[in-house]
C-alpha cells in the first residue's frame, strides 16, 4: 500500500492519453525537493520490466531530475556557506604564534568554523532536500556509475518506442549512445529509428550534453568558417560554463557519496583525531584536483583534451583580436601566462597587443576567474605535495602547468617520470618516437608529395614511395584470391552501397589471415597487408602525432570495380563526400560529431596500390561539400594521410572503367579503440611458424594421417580457432 502510494504523485503527473509530449525529457515536477534516486530507479526498472511503459518513463524521469537536483543543491549550499559571516576557515598560522596569542587558539578557531560550516549546511540540505537532508539521499556507488553511463536513458528509449513516441525514443537512445558509443545494439537501434518515416533528424539531440562542450564546438565551428565575431560570445560562454561545472563537481567532493567511496576502499584506518581529519581533507582535494579532468573529458571518450581551460583562454585572445577588441585579448593572454609564464607564443601576442593599443594600460590584468582558479588549485597542490611527502599519501597531478617550485625535491624526480607518461599511455612502454617526422621518411624511403599548404587545407599530406611495385602486386593478388574464395567481407562483392553502378569488395586482415591458414590466399600476402598497415600507422604518428601515440582502429582492403555498360551519362560519385569521424551537413557546412558516425576515429589514411583504372581520383571539399580544394590521383605505394574531422571533408570520383583497390585504415587516440582483430591476425599467422618449429623436431616421427585435410574443413577448423565467427564490417 505504502509502494502505490508513493507512486500516486508520479502517475498523476504524466500527460493525459492524446496529449502532446513536452519537447525533451523535461522536468516533470519543478520546484519540488528531489526523492531518493535509487528507490525512484529501482522502481522504475520494476515497471519497466512489468510492461508498465508509462510508470516507468515517470519513474525513471523522475530519478534523473531527482539526481541533477541534488547535485545543484549541494554546489549552491556549498557556495551559500562558504561565504556566510562566522563560518570562513581561519587563516593558516605562520611558524610561530603572534604574540600574546594562545599556541592552540588557531586550532579552536578552525575547529569553530568548522562546527558553524556544517551548521550551515545541514539547515541548507534541509530547506532544499526536504527532512533527512543529504543524508537520506545518499546514493550508491553503483547507481552512480549508472548514472555516469547513462543506464537510464537505455530503458526510457525502449519504453518511449512502446509508447509510440518514437521522437523522444530517438533522442533518448541517441543520449545513451553518445556516452556508449560501442555498444553494439544500442548502435543497431540507431540505425533503426533513422530509417523509421515518423523521426525527424533533430530527434537525435544528446539531452545530457554539458553546455561548455555545446558552447565550446560551436565556438570553434564558427572559428573554423573564420566569424570570430559571432565565435567570441560562444567561447567565453564555453569558459564561463567550463567554471561553473568545475565548482558542481568539486561541491560533490564534498558529498557523502564520495566519503563512503573512500570508506568502502579502505581495510582499516589507524591513528586518532587529527589523522583521520587530515586523510578526509586529502580525500577533498584529490578528489578537487580530479574534477580538471573531469569536466575536460568528453561524453563517451576516456582521455581528457588536453590543457582544457589554457587552449580555451587561447582561442579567446586570438578571437578577441580578431575582432578587434584588444582590452580582452590582453585580458586573455595575461591569463594564459598564469598557467605558462614562459610561453614564448604568448608574450609575443601580449607584446603585440600592447603595442597596437598605443598607450599603457595599467589597470588590464588576467581575468579575475581565472586568477582565482590558478591561485586555489596551487594552494590544493601544495597541501597535496606536502601530504605526499610527510605523510606517504598518493597524487598525480591533472596539471602539466604545476610550477616545478611547488613540488618537494625529494618528488620531482618521480614525478617527471609520471608526468612523461601520459594519461593515454596505459600499455607496455613504447620507443620514444624520432624527434623529426623526415627521420622516419629516410629510414623507409618514402616522400613527401603534397603537404598541407599544397592540399589547399589543414592535416593533409600525400607521401610516395610506402611501397615497391612488387608489394602492390602481392596485394592486389590477395585480394584477387580472397574475393576468388568468395571471402569477401562486408558487401560479398555485391553492387557498391554508395553507387549501383560499380561493385564493392572488402577484405579484414583477420579473413586474409583466416584464408591464409585455410591455403586459400598467399600467407605472405596477409602477412604483408599486416606489415603495410603498420608502416600507414607509423608515418601518420610520426607525421601529425609525434607525442600521442596512435592506434589502428580498422584496417581494410577495399576494390571498386566499375560495372560494364553501366557507365553512361554516369553522375553519381564512387563514394559521396563525408567526414570520417562525424556527420556532414552539407547544408549548414557543419559537422556533428556524434553517432552514427564513428566519433573515436582520429586519423585516416588511403594507401594505394594501382593506378591502371579510369576516374577514382581522391578529392578534399569545402564544408558545403561542393568546392573542391584539392584532388590526388592513386598510385601504387602512395599515401594520403589526413585528420578524420569534419576539417577533411572528401569523398571519391567514379570509376569509370577497370578495378581501384587501396588499403583504407583510421587511427584513434583511444587504446580501448584498437583493432582486436589486427592482433588476432598476427597470432593466427605466428601459429605455423610455431608449428614447423614443432614438425622439425618431430620430423622423424611416422604421421598419422598422411593425407592432406580438405580446404572446405581446414577453413572450418581455422574459424573455430579463432573463437568467434568474423564480424562484418562497412567503409564509412
Amino acid at each position: 500500500m505504502l509502494q502505490l502510494l508513493r507512486l500516486l504523485p508520479l502517475l498523476l503527473l504524466l500527460p493525459p492519453p492524446g496529449s502532446p509530449e513536452p519537447p525533451g525529457l523535461a522536468t516533470l515536477s519543478p520546484g519540488a525537493p528531489p526523492q531518493a534516486p535509487d528507490l525512484l530507479y529501482a522502481d522504475g526498472l520494476r515497471a519497466y520490466s512489468a510492461g508498465a511503459w508509462a510508470s516507468a518513463v515517470a519513474l525513471l524521469r523522475e530519478a534523473l531530475r531527482s539526481q541533477a537536483e541534488l547535485g545543484r543543491a549541494r554546489r549552491d549550499c556549498g557556495a551559500h556557506c562558504a561565504a556566510e559571516l562566522g563560518a570562513a576557515l581561519p587563516a593558516s598560522p605562520g611558524p610561530a604564534a603572534p604574540p600574546g596569542q594562545e599556541p592552540r587558539a588557531w586550532e579552536r578557531l578552525l575547529l569553530r568554523a568548522t562546527l558553524r560550516r556544517a551548521e550551515c549546511l545541514s539547515q541548507c540540505a534541509l530547506r532544499r532536500l526536504g527532512p533527512g537532508g543529504a543524508a537520506r539521499l545518499r546514493v550508491g556507488s553503483a547507481l552512480r556509475d549508472a548514472f555516469r553511463r547513462r543506464e537510464p536513458y537505455n530503458y526510457l528509449q525502449r519504453a518511449y518506442y512502446q509508447l509510440k513516441k518514437l521522437d523522444l525514443a530517438a533522442a533518448a537512445a541517441h543520449t545513451f549512445f553518445v556516452a556508449n558509443p560501442t555498444h553494439l545494439q544500442m548502435r543497431e537501434d540507431m540505425a533503426k529509428y533513422r530509417r523509421m518515416s515518423g523521426v525527424r533528424p533533430q530527434s537525435f539531440r544528446d539531452l545530457e550534453t554539458p553546455p561548455h562542450w555545446a558552447a565550446y564546438d560551436s565556438g570553434l565551428e564558427l572559428l573554423g568558417r573564420q566569424e570570430a565575431g559571432l565565435a567570441l560570445p560562444r567561447l567565453e560562454e564555453a569558459l564561463q560554463e567550463s567554471l561553473a561545472q568545475m565548482e558542481s563537481c568539486r561541491a560533490g567532493c564534498e558529498g557523502p557519496e564520495e566519503h563512503q567511496r573512500e570508506e568502502e576502499e579502505e581495510t582499516g584506518s589507524q591513528g586518532g583525531l587529527y589523522e583521520a581529519i587530515a586523510g578526509q581533507w586529502i580525500r577533498v582535494l584529490q578528489c578537487r584536483q580530479r574534477c580538471v579532468g573531469d569536466i575536460a573529458t568528453r561524453p563517451g571518450r576516456s582521455f581528457p583534451v588536453p590543457d582544457f581551460l589554457p587552449s580555451q583562454l587561447r582561442r579567446l585572445h586570438e578571437a578577441s583580436a580578431q575582432v578587434g577588441n584588444l582590452s580582452q585579448a590582453v585580458e586573455n593572454v595575461l591569463s594564459v601566462l598564469l598557467f605558462y609564464p614562459e610561453d614564448e607564443v604568448a608574450k609575443e601576442a601580449l607584446n603585440q597587443y600592447q603595442a597596437q593599443l598605443g598607450e599603457p594600460r595599467p589597470s588590464l590584468g588576467p581575468r579575475e576567474d581565472i586568477q582565482h582558479f590558478v591561485l586555489r588549485s596551487l594552494g590544493e597542490k601544495r597541501q597535496l605535495y606536502y601530504a605526499m611527502e610527510h605523510l606517504g599519501t598518493s597524487f598525480k597531478d591533472p596539471d602539466p602547468w604545476t610550477p616545478a617550485a611547488f613540488i618537494p625535491e625529494t618528488l620531482r624526480e618521480k614525478l617527471r617520470e609520471d608526468q612523461e607518461q601520459r594519461p593515454w599511455d596505459h600499455e607496455p612502454p613504447q620507443p620514444k618516437p624520432l624527434t623529426d617526422w623526415k627521420d622516419v621518411l629516410l629510414l623507409e624511403g618514402v616522400t613527401l608529395t603534397q603537404d598541407a599548404k599544397q592540399l589547399n587545407g589543414s592535416e593533409r599530406a600525400v607521401l610516395d614511395g610506402l611501397l615497391t611495385p612488387a608489394e602492390c602486386g602481392v596485394l592486389l593478388q590477395l585480394a584477387k584470391d580472397a574475393a576468388e574464395a568468395g571471402a569477401r567481407s562486408g558487401y560479398r562483392g555485391r553492387r557498391s552501397p554508395h553507387t549501383p553502378h560499380e561493385r564493392f569488395e572488402g577484405l579484414t586482415v583477420l579473413k586474409a589471415a583466416q584464408l591464409a591458414r585455410a591455403g586459400a590466399v598467399s600467407t605472405h600476402g596477409a602477412k604483408l597487408l599486416l606489415e603495410a598497415s603498420e608502416r600507414v600507422r607509423i608515418l601518420t604518428q610520426a607525421y601529425f602525432s609525434p607525442e600521442r601515440p596512435l592506434h589502428l582502429s580498422f584496417t581494410h582492403l577495399v576494390c571498386r570495380t566499375a560495372i560494364e555498360g553501366e557507365q553512361e551519362q554516369r553522375m553519381d560519385l564512387s563514394h559521396p563526400v563525408h567526414a570520417d569521424n562525424c556527420v556532414l551537413d552539407p547544408d549548414t557546412g557543419e559537422c556533428w560529431q556524434e553517432p552514427p558516425a564513428y566519433t573515436y576515429r582520429d586519423y585516416s589514411g588511403l594507401l594505394y596500390l594501382n593506378d591502371d583504372f579510369q576516374g577514382g581520383d581522391l578529392f578534399f571539399t569545402e564544408p558545403n561539400a561542393l568546392t573542391v580544394r584539392a584532388q590526388v590521383r592513386p598510385r601504387c605505394g602512395r599515401l594520403v594521410a589526413f585528420s578524420s574531422g569534419g576539417e577533411n571533408p572528401h569523398g571519391v570520383w567514379a570509376v569509370t572503367r577497370g578495378r581501384r583497390c587501396a588499403l583504407a585504415l583510421w587511427h584513434t587516440w583511444a587504446p580501448e579503440h584498437r583493432e582486436q582483430e589486427w592482433t588476432e591476425a598476427k597470432e593466427l599467422l605466428q601459429e605455423p611458424e610455431q608449428e614447423e618449429k614443432d614438425n622439425e623436431e618431430q620430423e622423424e616421427m611416422p604421421s598419422r594421417d598422411p593425407s592432406p585435410e580438405p580446404p572446405s574443413r581446414r577453413l572450418q577448423r581455422v574459424q573455430d580457432k579463432a573463437g568467434k565467427p568474423p564480424r562484418v564490417r562497412e567503409e564509412l
